[in-house]
């Protein structure tokens, strides 16, 4: 059996366990779960070496935003693309928290420099942004978040929510127009 043959029948059998854990067969869930443990070491490893302890606690962190939000899964769609993106928000989480904490733990050059910038604006605009996507449907709000807020390639979107490259690119293109639309009825 071939890599991409490979990687169907996992995604088949994980995604057979976790349908029948939802539905109410217990020892599949615990496979399920059991199985995508497994993946997800594996997964955070590879991109956390040498931070063990760090990569059990997401493993753990990921394991239970599954189960919490079970209930959003479109069985339409692969179960891995699913998974993988919320373990890579996971991901993402840890290393601005530790981004943040380093940079907390830097002494300040000059503590007027702390008086020199107001970041009111800018998070008002995210709150804003954030507001306006809500309004979009998954289709074109998640292809904006992954690749022009969080800086994704479309070839990394297309995996992570399970989409096509041309789908990503074409929701970017509709999202953004229709953002554009919302502000300017807004004014």
């Amino acid at each position: 059996m071939d890599n991409y043959g490979q990687t169907n029948a996992r995604e088949q059998a994980l995604r057979s366990c976790f349908v029948r854990g939802l539905a109410g067969d217990a020892a599949a869930y615990h496979t399920f779960l059991k199985d995508l443990s497994a993946h997800l070491r594996g997964f955070f490893r590879k991109r956390l070496y040498g931070l063990p302890d760090d990569v059990e606690d997401l493993v753990q962190e990921t394991l239970l935003a599954v189960h919490n939000q079970r209930h959003t899964y479109d069985p339409q769609q692969p179960l891995t693309a699913w998974v993988y993106a919320i373990a890579k928000y996971k991901l993402v989480d840890l290393l601005r928290r530790r981004a943040s904490h380093e940079r907390r733990n830097d002494p300040l050059d000059d503590e007027q420099d702390i008086l020199a910038h107001n970041d009111a604006e800018a998070v008002t605009a995210r709150l804003d942004l954030a507001k306006l996507l809500t309004r979009l449907p998954d289709r074109q709000r998640l292809p904006i978040i992954h690749v022009k807020l969080e800086g994704l390639s479309v070839v990394e979107t297309a995996r992570v929510t399970g989409m096509s490259e041309s789908a990503v690119k074409v929701g970017v293109h509709r999202g953004l127009k229709a953002v554009a639309a919302m502000i300017r009825t807004r004014r």
